[in-house]
This record gives structure tokens, sequence and C-alpha cells, in this order.
């Protein structure tokens, strides 16, 4: 019985380790994932669940280009002054000083037009029907 007990539990750390759980101790604890309205994407979230985006304009890795104007739209998942890159996740300087996390060298951005957790209407978003808005998906 006790040997059935611990192969129990060590099929349980085996499943919580393929599943993705392991992957949460590689990320910033203010950036989640979440499942989309489809179920069969995961996307990056903040804090709240509300979906986080890439931007194509930011060509030069670890810099965003999204300030001003655009900024006021597409929100900056600002980091801490004292938050310290983790696995695929670092910690960029804006132009004005302020800390934000980025994803595999992607700044990473929140959405004025989402107001649930869940909600990815930014997704695809871009002037003249270009699509230069992406969620910001895991798998």
């Amino acid at each position: 019985m006790r040997a059935m007990t611990i192969l129990a539990a060590a099929a349980v750390l085996v499943t919580m380790t393929v599943t993705g759980v392991s992957y949460a101790a590689d990320m910033p604890t203010d950036i989640k994932t979440n499942k989309v309205a489809d179920g069969k994407l995961t996307v990056l979230t903040d804090a709240k669940g509300m979906t986080l985006y890439t931007f194509d304009m930011d060509k030069t890795p670890g810099k965003s280009v999204c300030n001003d104007k655009c900024a006021q739209f597409w929100a900056p998942a600002m980091a801490s002054s004292m938050a310290k890159s983790v696995g695929d996740f670092t910690v960029i300087t804006r132009d004005d000083g302020s800390k934000q996390w980025a994803w595999k060298d992607k700044p990473l951005y929140g959405f004025s037009k989402d107001v649930k957790p869940g909600d990815t209407t930014g997704n695809d978003v871009g002037p003249n029907g270009t699509h230069i808005w992406h969620c910001a998906v895991v798998s």
C-alpha cells in the first residue's frame, strides 16, 4: 500500500511538471498564463488575468517603440524598479526610464479595449487592415 502511495505521488509530480506548473517557476510573479476563449491557446496575462500582447514594430530586442499616445491605448506591462529577469522574461528600460516586462525580447502590453480577463480584442489589430499586435501566445 505504501509503495502505491509513493507511486501515485510521483505520478502527480510528473503530471504537474508536464502540464506547465514547473514553467511558472520561470515566470515573474506579476505575469500569469490563461487559456483564451477557444480553449486551445494559452496566452500571457497580467496579474489580473488581462491578456498581454506583442507589437511587430518593436524590432530591436528589448526596446519598446510604443510611447506617448500609443502607450495610452497599449499599456506597457510595467515591472517594478526591483524586478529581475527570469527565464524568457526580461526587464527593459523604457524611454521615460520606467521598467517594462518583455518576453523572448518582445515588450509586453495590455490593450485598453479589453474589459475583462480572457478578452483578446487586441489580437491581429493594426491600421489599414494590418496585423501588427498579437496575443503573447505560449502554447
